[in-house]
């Protein structure tokens, strides 16, 4: 994709600090970190969201991710691993990428805030929907 900054990085077209490199993946500092030693772990070939990525490629990629977690461990307290996916879910580079995050205790970090549903109605009517999706999905992707 020609206009995206990471198939441009792939491409050494513009500089990144490569801290792992295969033939389908690639690993680099991100480049405005939450912690230091903040990684971004991205498939090589260009797939916007996790939602079309082929199988294959996301094997390959979450393997990368496990291992660069375990690299990211050894020097933190702890590790969030992070995937957004679309603008609505904070995804701001068109490009599949995992985020690795250094987490180490009083690093002023907040997890994610949670909400209550406002019912038990609202919670099994919730579930209900998204079981109805799950078998919708699993047909139209056996």
């Amino acid at each position: 994709m020609n206009d995206c900054i990471f198939c441009k990085i792939v491409n050494k077209e513009i500089p990144a600090e490569r801290v792992y490199e295969d033939e389908k993946v690639l690993v680099f500092l991100d480049i405005n970190p939450i912690n230091q030693g903040h990684l971004l772990v991205i498939p090589k070939d260009h797939y916007e969201t996790i939602l079309e990525t082929p199988e294959n490629v996301l094997q390959d990629v979450i393997l990368r991710v496990k291992k660069m977690a375990q690299v990211v461990d050894k020097i933190s307290d702890g590790v969030n691993i992070g995937q957004n996916n679309k603008l609505a879910a904070g995804q701001l580079v068109n490009h599949l990428h995992f985020h690795i995050i250094p987490r180490n205790e009083n690093d002023g970090l907040v997890s994610w805030p949670g909400k209550e549903y406002e019912s038990e109605d609202e919670r099994l009517k919730m579930a209900e929907e998204i079981k109805k999706i799950v078998k919708e999905v699993e047909e139209e992707n056996p």
